[in-house]
């Protein structure tokens, strides 16, 4: 069994916020495998199914970003599930440009709290990470208020089109293999 799961905060005021877009892929997946995520284990909303042809546990964690590690700790003890071969992370990443997607493995937190929470739970950074971008065009003065703040429009769209790709990067992952998924994903931006 893979777990992939979507990093954010319950509640309907934190929806569409930059430190939900976790949350927002793993529901884009269960809407394209046609699963409802509403089962509650281990401190997290789950759903079951297959994504080429592999079984997967879609979660949500319930308890809020910064305390992620307890609910993905608990999950993976659950399914007899490893870290390093069986867990996806979904996080938002505010060092990278909006509209960027990036896999990676083996990485620090670089700052997000719900990584730290996942790596200090689970006493290893050997994990995959989709980390999706949501990094304003402009620098915004407190990193914390923008995150927690609704999406505009203009940035909804982008976000809608990563959602598509983070879906797509999953089943490429489970299919062809993490090797495969990063040097497909992880292309540099052509420069003009």
């Amino acid at each position: 069994m893979k777990l992939i799961v979507g990093l954010g905060n319950p509640g309907i005021e934190y929806q569409f916020t930059p430190h939900n877009v976790g949350f927002l892929a793993v529901d884009r997946i269960a809407g394209e495998h046609g699963v409802e995520i509403r089962n509650r284990q281990c401190r997290a909303l789950t759903a079951r199914t297959q994504i080429a042809d592999v079984p997967v546990l879609l979660a949500k964690p319930e308890t809020y970003v910064n305390l992620s590690g307890m609910s993905v700790r608990e999950l993976l003890a659950k399914h007899d599930a490893k870290p390093e071969s069986d867990l996806i992370v979904i996080q938002d990443e505010l060092d990278f440009p909006l509209g960027t997607l990036r896999i990676h493995t083996r990485r620090s937190s670089a700052g997000h709290n719900g990584i730290e929470s996942i790596i200090g739970a689970l006493n290893t950074n050997d994990f995959l990470r989709i980390r999706i971008g949501v990094a304003p065009e402009n620098k915004v003065s407190d990193g914390r208020e923008y995150l927690l703040s609704p999406m505009r429009k203009a940035q909804l769209a982008v976000i809608d089109e990563m959602l598509d790709l983070a879906a797509e990067a999953v089943e490429v992952i489970l299919k062809d293999g993490p090797d495969a998924a990063m040097n497909r994903f992880n292309r540099k931006e052509e420069k003009d």
